[in-house]
């Protein structure tokens, strides 16, 4: 059982929650929680932290005895973790590595598009929307929140395992990227011409959201084909990040249902 602050293992897993060089570099991520460790697919683990307190429990533990894993005492779990209230397990994994076509398996796909989004829990929830809503992947500027931050992770309540992500450099290249693949680009605007419920979706789309306090870049908006915006009553000008893009996305999977 590992009980010490001290050990190497404990600051490595400190350094990976506190540092996306340490992510990059290693090519590792941490994910905290029973939920987390259980959906984790078993090619991604490294390797599993588990608190004395968890130690009884057989389901946690029929699955860690299937990977290198360690005893944590409770006290030094509590440091190792990112959360208030751990849940008594974490899980270091290997990162994904997605090709541009795993984005596109679908027939005709329905992408979303992050500009520089800067708040992790923003970024988690549209990935876990986006699961639910049934697309086919997410791509983010290289400006963007590291997809691999503890908090990123946390708020995409397992969605992560499931949906593919691929960095670009921008909106403006990757329209370049895709001009051929029949998919149109929407940008949620202030200047949209048409609320996003009059547009049509069934084919290849890709929704652009920017960034929380600027929106998307004049490029960005420019890049797309269509601006559309969602009517907003009373004196609220615009919504949350992670809001819109769930309502966008949700307005495409109703016509597809249809």
């Amino acid at each position: 059982m590992i009980t010490s602050a001290q050990n190497t293992q404990v600051k490595n897993v400190i350094k990976l929650n506190q540092k996306a060089k340490a992510r990059r570099e290693q090519g590792l991520f941490i994910a905290e929680g029973r939920k987390m460790f259980l959906e984790a697919p078993d090619d991604w683990i490294e390797k599993v932290y588990v608190a004395e307190s968890l130690l009884d429990d057989e389901e946690i533990m029929q699955k860690a005895g299937r990977f290198s894993w360690d005893a944590v005492e409770n006290s030094v779990f509590r440091q190792m973790s990112d959360t208030q209230t751990p849940q008594g397990v974490l899980t270091v994994l290997r990162q994904p590595s997605y090709q541009l076509e795993d984005l596109l398996k679908q027939e005709a796909p329905l992408l979303m598009v992050l500009e520089d989004l800067q708040d992790p829990g923003n970024a988690g929830t549209i990935i876990r929307t986006g699961e639910g809503a049934g697309i086919g992947g997410i791509f983010l500027t290289k400006t963007c929140v590291d997809i691999t931050n503890p908090k990123v992770i946390r708020a995409t309540m397992g969605s992560i395992y499931r949906i593919p992500f691929f960095y670009v450099e921008d909106v403006v290249l990757l329209k370049q990227k895709l001009q051929n693949c029949g998919i149109r680009f929407f940008a949620a605007h202030l200047q949209g011409k048409n609320a996003y419920d009059r547009e049509s979706y069934q084919g290849g789309t890709a929704f652009l959201i920017g960034n929380e306090g600027k929106g998307l870049t004049d490029q960005a908006a420019d890049a797309a084909d269509c601006l559309i915006r969602i009517p907003m009553c009373g004196h609220v000008e615009s919504l949350n990040a992670a809001m819109a893009g769930g309502i966008l996305m949700y307005e495409a999977a109703r016509q597809r249902r249809n």
